[in-house]
């Protein structure tokens, strides 16, 4: 039976309609995108990234592939932009 959607209103005055429980604002989601790698990602794979504390590529590459998988929103379409954006600085993830 598919979910039906509901209006909500988010701290900052947005309208949405979302039909799970994610109490995540599009409108707030979009004018907080950050820069650099972080922005290539998935809202669910860059809010799993910041709440680990792995803000920057550095950061990025002192965690193996399997530790980067194991956070919760994290997906395996995210490691082939991660590896890139590694590579591009020169780094790579732990073995």
């Amino acid at each position: 039976m598919p979910l039906s959607k509901t209006l909500r209103t988010c701290p900052n005055g947005h309208q949405y309609y979302k039909s799970s429980d994610c109490p995540v604002c599009p409108e707030c989601e979009k004018q907080n995108k950050p820069g650099g790698f972080l922005s290539a990602l998935s809202a669910p794979a860059r809010r799993a990234l910041e709440t680990a504390g792995i803000v920057t590529i550095q950061k990025l590459s002192a965690y193996s592939e399997k530790e980067i998988l194991q956070l919760h929103g994290m997906g395996k379409a995210s490691l082939p932009i991660l590896r890139t954006a590694l590579e591009r600085e020169g780094l790579r993830f732990k073995s």
